[in-house]
């Protein structure tokens, strides 16, 4: 498996991942085209595509935060779903980035909350939030209640809020 950091939004991976971001994640919970590629040149930001046997699987976008890492997306392809290769992808973030955190929907919303919240606590995340507001990623769109997981205890749980609304949502 290979990881490669995509630093231009003219990089022909950003329009395939682009497509399948904005057909995976509702509205409520991605940016806009302009506000997408504006994050090529946000310097805490990593856009990262993920190949397997030479072809492109998935990307994972990452913040590079003070003292941990946040992932803000993570897919794998739908083609390429239960083949085993998001715990790869999870192994690859643990062996680069020791402090991780990510939002994902509660459990209790549906089969595919459960999946997800399943994948990751089998991947070594343990809940750290159940009261935590995702942000509204811009006009017309909600705040969301999700969950708040980690692969660490966070020392201030509120900073680490207060930090990812202000950098990563602003």
């Amino acid at each position: 498996m290979e990881f490669l950091a995509i630093t231009s939004s003219e990089d022909y991976r950003v329009q395939e991942i682009y497509n399948s971001y904005s057909s995976t994640f509702p509205p409520e919970e991605r940016r806009d085209w302009n506000k997408f590629i504006s994050l090529f040149t946000h310097p805490d930001v990593k856009v990262i595509s993920v190949l397997y046997e030479s072809k492109t699987i998935g990307y994972l976008i990452i913040w590079e935060l003070s003292n941990y890492t946040f992932v803000e997306h993570f897919e794998v392809f739908a083609e390429y779903r239960s083949q085993k290769l998001g715990s790869h992808i999870t192994g690859y973030l643990f062996q680069n980035y020791p402090r991780i955190i990510l939002e994902i929907e509660p459990d209790h919303l549906g089969d595919d909350a459960k999946r997800r919240y399943s994948f990751y606590q089998k991947n070594g995340f343990s809940l750290i939030d159940e009261m935590y507001v995702q942000p509204s990623y811009g006009e017309g769109k909600k705040p969301l209640d999700l969950w708040l997981l980690s692969n660490y205890t966070p020392e201030n749980l509120q900073d680490v809020k207060d930090e990812i609304y202000d950098i990563v949502y602003h």
